[in-house]
């Protein structure tokens, strides 16, 4: 005995669902990265303390499981719009979340081990390792093209959402400015990041919103 197949207004109802759950829980989670994250100045034993952290590995985690969430809720976006402009959208912040997330788990993981090092042996020329790090080319020149790549793929998704009259017009642009803004943020003060992280929150939800709006208007199509 076979199941019946959902219909093409329930599958498009689940994926609306899924995706702005997704979104809702990766814009919490930008906004608990840089509130969890422990400042400190990095080129002393205080921010050597601070990387050596569970604060540190979570926070950063956090960001990680973020970015993979927003992916997923903009390929939901794209199932459910359909629009020309959203699989490029898909595509393009894949990429750019391939990209990142390397040097973030270094970041996490790396500066993390060399930080629990620098306080348990009390050396502090291991700090000098961190910058070391961050800065080599390779690895700095794919976090920025990562990067780039989010903010070029939800610019991408904000234009379709704009052009769709299927969403609120302008319940993808604050995401949008969020991850355009990712790079300018890392230069900012604690304020200035937190702020960022309040702004990337509330483009996720409201988007979110949106897309759980348009799936009770499928389940509406399918009763």
């Amino acid at each position: 005995m076979t199941m019946p197949r959902p219909s093409a207004p329930a599958l498009a109802s689940s994926r609306a669902r899924l995706g702005a759950a997704a979104l809702a829980a990766a814009g919490v989670l930008f906004l608990l990265y840089p509130l969890v994250r422990p400042w400190a100045d990095e080129t002393t034993m205080d921010g050597a303390r601070a990387m050596a952290s569970a604060a540190w590995v979570a926070s950063h985690l956090f960001a990680m499981v973020g970015f993979i969430l927003a992916s997923l809720g903009l390929l939901a976006l794209h199932l459910v719009l359909d629009r020309r402009f959203t699989l490029p959208a898909v595509v393009v912040t894949w990429l750019g979340a391939g990209l990142t997330l390397p040097y973030y788990g270094a970041e996490d993981f790396g500066l993390n081990a060399i930080a629990v090092r620098a306080v348990r042996e009390h050396d502090a020329s291991l700090i000098d390792l961190v910058d070391q790090f961050r800065y080599a080319p390779v690895a700095i020149t794919t976090f920025a093209v990562g990067l780039a790549l989010l903010g070029v793929g939800a610019v991408i998704a904000a234009v379709a959402v704009w052009r769709s009259g299927v969403l609120h017009r302008w319940s993808a642009v604050p995401l949008a400015a969020g991850f355009a803004l990712f790079i300018p943020q890392f230069f900012g003060t604690p304020a200035m990041r937190i702020a960022h992280g309040a702004l990337t929150a509330v483009g996720g939800l409201w988007l979110a919103a949106e897309l759980w709006r348009a799936g009770r208007a499928q389940d509406g199509a399918a009763g």
